[in-house]
């Protein structure tokens, strides 16, 4: 049993030091977008708030899905560093139960499984509301997005998806806003 609590500290301090977002016991199951439709999802989209990331260490970063095939949409997130160079990746997301559109399974790497990316919620023109989660034993890791098809968001909004986000178990106080001063991300946003 100590070897797990050390193996457990160890990982946390890893992770704490990464900003990551990990919490005590399992991944909390919130309800997600009814009647999703992922053609409407497609497109253009501004990341607008999250949770702190290890993989994500720049501003203006922007998601755009796109066909790819029968059930798979491709994923393209980009976001520009701060030496100026724009970091991009491609990746790959698929509905896995038809029952539940909204919960769709992310990849960005063959060798690597799958990640949960749930739509919460969605007006699909406006604002959308994303949760991810990732059970490792004792502890879960959270991820969230606010994304925006323009680079703002009204207050109102935001203080609704906060709402969702509170309700699912997230410490909304942890999200940090992203850039999208149009200044500062320029040629990102056109």
């Amino acid at each position: 049993m100590k070897a797990i609590q050390v193996i457990t500290l160890t990982l946390l301090s890893v992770v704490a030091a990464n900003a990551q977002v990990f919490m005590l016991g399992k991944c909390p199951q919130p309800t997600v977008k009814d009647n999703f439709d992922v053609s409407r999802y497609l497109g253009k989209w501004y990341e607008i708030q999250k949770l702190p990331t290890v993989f994500q260490k720049g501003e203006c970063g922007t998601a755009t899905y796109s066909p790819k095939s029968p059930g798979v949409i491709s994923v393209l997130n980009r976001e520009l560093l701060a030496d100026g160079t724009i970091n991009s990746i491609v990746g790959s997301a698929k509905q896995v139960d038809p029952s539940e559109p909204a919960k769709l399974e992310v990849s960005f790497y063959e060798s690597s499984p799958p990640g949960p990316y749930w739509v919460l919620s969605t007006d699909y023109s406006g604002h959308s509301l994303v949760f991810s989660c990732t059970d490792y034993g004792l502890f879960h890791a959270q991820f969230a997005w606010i994304l925006s098809r323009e680079p703002t968001v009204p207050d109102e909004t935001l203080e609704q998806l906060h709402s969702i986000l509170a309700a699912a178990g997230v410490n909304v106080d942890r999200l940090i806003a992203t850039n999208q001063d149009e200044a500062y991300c320029g040629a990102m946003n056109q």
